[in-house]
């Protein structure tokens, strides 16, 4: 077997003795190509050149979150073909590390390069679904690009908080749970349409759902992580299906305060319930219009502001290792 390992030199969680035990314990299994990236969207070339290839079997990618989505962006650049295209494998090395969790892989990044190359050698392998967005053709966003996600995305409140986060980071902050909680709380004392929500989700033979300050897409479930804790935004949401929607119309103290504990309290059956609260499960295609031009964000990237994308769930876009 042939096999990429695309290595984020800035994965938060491990060190560069780390990586080099783990390259070694993959290089012992398979024939095994290690390139560590250099700017921001390389992992994507490097997907992109691996899928172009044809004789890449297997692309690994040691990085948190973003760099997950950068491999899968440049191995989807020319569509998915999951019967062609190379298999995906993750060790996880961010903070959080939710699609590894999601997958079910440990959160050690040695423990999960051990549970990879069991699964290689029992073949043990999954065809998931992936989360699509892009411009709406007749808006002024229609010449954003495509660009695929893995478990999450948002327009509205959350996608300012991950903004936020990314600004502290750059300004030398770790990125800590405690970071973002932070940054939520001054989020939501600067939202401007907390009380009248900008945002309109439109499907195919539904109604419009109207005024929402905040959408949350999963592709997955858990959401996210705190520490340990899995946060379940969309419950029933899962690889196997298509797009969740959590969409919330207020954003009150109250409202925010009933919200926030009913997502920490949030279980695999039950996730934010209520008046203002609209949960819609299993979305093929949908877009949301926004009044004002609001933070998008996709997989915890920031990716600036957007008054329209419209979103695709695709079923069985790509092979994955578990």
């Amino acid at each position: 077997m042939r096999a990429l390992l695309v290595v984020n030199p800035a994965a938060t969680t491990t060190s560069a003795r780390t990586r080099d035990v783990l390259i070694h314990a993959l290089a012992s299994e398979m024939k095994l190509e290690a390139v560590t990236t250099e700017y921001r969207g390389h992992a994507r070339d490097l997907g992109r050149q691996a899928a172009e290839s044809k004789d890449i079997d297997l692309v690994v990618a040691l990085g948190g979150d973003g760099t997950v989505n950068e491999v899968v962006n440049g191995l989807l650049h020319h569509g998915p073909d999951p019967e062609r295209l190379p298999r995906l494998a993750v060790v996880p090395g961010g903070s959080t590390n939710v699609f590894a969790r999601a997958l079910g892989l440990p959160n050690d990044a040695v423990e999960a390069t051990g549970a990879l190359l069991d699964a290689l050698r029992e073949e043990r392998e999954r065809t998931i679904g992936l989360g699509l967005a892009a411009g709406t053709p007749g808006t002024e966003d229609e010449a954003v690009p495509s660009r695929w996600f893995t478990f999450c995305a948002g327009l509205g409140f959350d996608a300012g908080v991950i903004g936020r986060v990314e600004q502290q980071r750059e300004r030398g902050r770790r990125s800590t749970h405690a970071l973002y909680l932070r940054q939520a709380v001054r989020q939501f004392l600067d939202e401007p349409h907390r009380r009248h929500g900008t945002i309109t989700l439109e499907r195919p033979g539904a109604d419009p759902v109207t005024d929402l300050v905040l959408s949350i897409i999963c592709n997955t479930s858990p959401w996210t992580f705190l520490g340990n804790r899995p946060v379940y935004a969309s419950p029933k949401a899962s690889f196997d299906t298509g797009l969740d929607v959590l969409g919330l119309s207020r954003m009150s103290t109250p409202a925010v305060a009933r919200y926030a504990t009913q997502l920490l309290t949030s279980s695999p059956e039950r996730g934010p319930h209520g008046k203002h609260a609209v949960s819609l499960h299993d979305l093929t295609d949908f877009t949301l219009h926004s009044k004002a031009p609001l933070p998008l964000q996709m997989d915890g990237d920031h990716l600036g502001l957007r008054t329209s994308v419209t979103f695709t769930g695709v079923r069985r876009a790509l092979r994955v290792i578990v």
